[in-house]
Order: C-alpha cells, then sequence, then structure tokens
C-alpha cells in the first residue's frame, strides 16, 4: 500500500520546485533547470503542440510517444476501472495508442486547452465510447505495440494501492501523480547512478516526498560514518535536485511556464488526500 503524502512531514520536501531567481544566471548544466527564457521552447507538450500539423515533421509524434510510454499506466487503470478484464483493458490501451499516435487527434489542439493529462483522458474517453459501439471479432491492434505496456505491472501495482471509493477519473488524477513522481525518481536515481553514488541514494531515498525510510538520520549518520549535519546537508541536496527534476517532468506536460506551478500543487492536492 503506498503512503499518502503528509505535507507536514515532508519539511523542506519540495524544497527547489519554486522557482528562484538568484539561480537564472547559473548555466542549465550548474543548475539543472531551464531558465524561464528557455522553459517551454523544448518541452515534450509544446513541442507536440507546435507539431500538430498532420503534414509536418515527426518530432512532435515522438515526443508524444515518450509521453505516453512515460504515462501509459493511468489510462491502463482507468480502462480497468470502467469493468474492463485485464487482456481486454491492455488491448483497448494499445489500441488507442495505435489510433492516438498515427491519427490526427492533434489537429484541434491549442495551447489554451492547457494539460496534457486532461487532453489525453478527454481523447481516451471518446475512444471508449466509439470503441464499445463496435464489434469485438477482430483482434485490436493489429499486433502492434506502439507504447510498450506490461499490464502484469499494472496489475501488481492496482492491486497495491488502497482501497477507497475514488471515481475512475480521481483515480486517473491519483496514479498520475504517482507517475510523475516515478519519473522524476527515476531520473534523479540516474543521475546519483551516474556519479556513482547509487548506494547514496538508496540511503537517502527515503526522506524524499512518498519516501517510506525507516532509518532515521542519526542512524544513517553512523552507518556511513559521517557527521548527523552531513547527513541533513545530503538530503537538503536531495530534496532541491528532486524539486528541480520535478519542475522539469511537469513542464514537459504543460502548456505555459505559469501553469507549472499550478499542476505540481494539484499534483501534491492529490497525493495528500
Amino acid at each position: 500500500m503506498r503512503r499518502k503524502l503528509n505535507p507536514k512531514n515532508n519539511d523542506d520536501a519540495t524544497a527547489g520546485i519554486g522557482y528562484n531567481p538568484a539561480m537564472s544566471s547559473t548555466s542549465q548544466s550548474d543548475a539543472g533547470q531551464l531558465r524561464p527564457d528557455q522553459a517551454f521552447h523544448t518541452t515534450h507538450w509544446s513541442v507536440v503542440l507546435a507539431a500538430r500539423d498532420p503534414q509536418g515533421t515527426t518530432v512532435g509524434r515522438d515526443a508524444l510517444a515518450r509521453l505516453c510510454s512515460a504515462y501509459w499506466y493511468p489510462l491502463y487503470g482507468y480502462v480497468r476501472g470502467r469493468g474492463v478484464s485485464q487482456h481486454d483493458a491492455e488491448d483497448l490501451t494499445q489500441e488507442f495508442f495505435c489510433r492516438f499516435l498515427e491519427g490526427n487527434s492533434l489537429v484541434n489542439v491549442s495551447p489554451a486547452k492547457g494539460k496534457f493529462r486532461s487532453f489525453l483522458l478527454a481523447c481516451l474517453k471518446h475512444f471508449l465510447v466509439n470503441e464499445w459501439e463496435r464489434a469485438h471479432a477482430q483482434r485490436r491492434g493489429g499486433g502492434q505495440t506502439p507504447v510498450p505496456l506490461d499490464s502484469g505491472e499494472g496489475e501488481t501495482r492496482m492491486s497495491l494501492e488502497p482501497a477507497d471509493q475514488l471515481t475512475p477519473e480521481g483515480l486517473f488524477e491519483r496514479r498520475w501523480a504517482f507517475a510523475v513522481l516515478e519519473q522524476t525518481m527515476k531520473a534523479l536515481q540516474g543521475e546519483y547512478a551516474a556519479k556513482n553514488k547509487s548506494e547514496l541514494f538508496d540511503d537517502l531515498k527515503g526522506f524524499l516526498p512518498g519516501g517510506q525510510g525507516t532509518e532515521s538520520r542519526a542512524d544513517l549518520a553512523a552507518k556511513r560514518g559521517i557527521s548527523t549535519g552531513a547527513v541533513d546537508v545530503a538530503v537538503h541536496r536531495l530534496r532541491q535536485r528532486f524539486g528541480t527534476l520535478l519542475r522539469e517532468q511537469v513542464a514537459q506536460t504543460v502548456s505555459s511556464e505559469g501553469e507549472v506551478d499550478e499542476e505540481i500543487r494539484d499534483l501534491m492536492t492529490v497525493l495528500g488526500s
């Protein structure tokens, strides 16, 4: 069962999430974040929006495919939540991605429509309404797998979720929020691994939002042979970097800089409910 986030117990867990003007002159490689004038030139969703002309390049489609690969589970979970079996849910989700990625789903999309998750769920709902009105004689998707799904993993993740009375839409929002945190955690773990600090990351990750570490800072200090103050510094740096990466992850799924903080607040609200 996943532990609910409690903002009161997170200390500076979200430090670094807010934009710090003092860092705006620091290079991206040093600060690990995009400057305000860069933030929405390279994000996935903005690239998708810019490439919504069906006669355009494949750059937007590739960006869209990467987003779908990262966030397939909330969609799969939504389909399962509508009373669909595991096998049929996997087929339906794959067929949705086939049509979504190959069709002209983005032709009428504009930045004013904002968040990628809202647009994606609306498209899925429309697809399901149409699909359920059709005969199911032919296997969906023609064997294509445009987005790799692991329904076994999906079922395992669903079994670990707490039982509640949330609507399918509410569950989608919560799963999306966890998916954002998961992508952020993967990026952070990758950075530590690249510096040969995987063991340090494993020791510290329990202090991140949603972390379930049972080791106190004093115990960790004794284990690593350092002072408690050094542990505090390491945790603070980890959380700062987590906050920066979370902003970058969220920026991939909204269409304007002004929506980043709003989206982060929404996700934290969902996780804390």
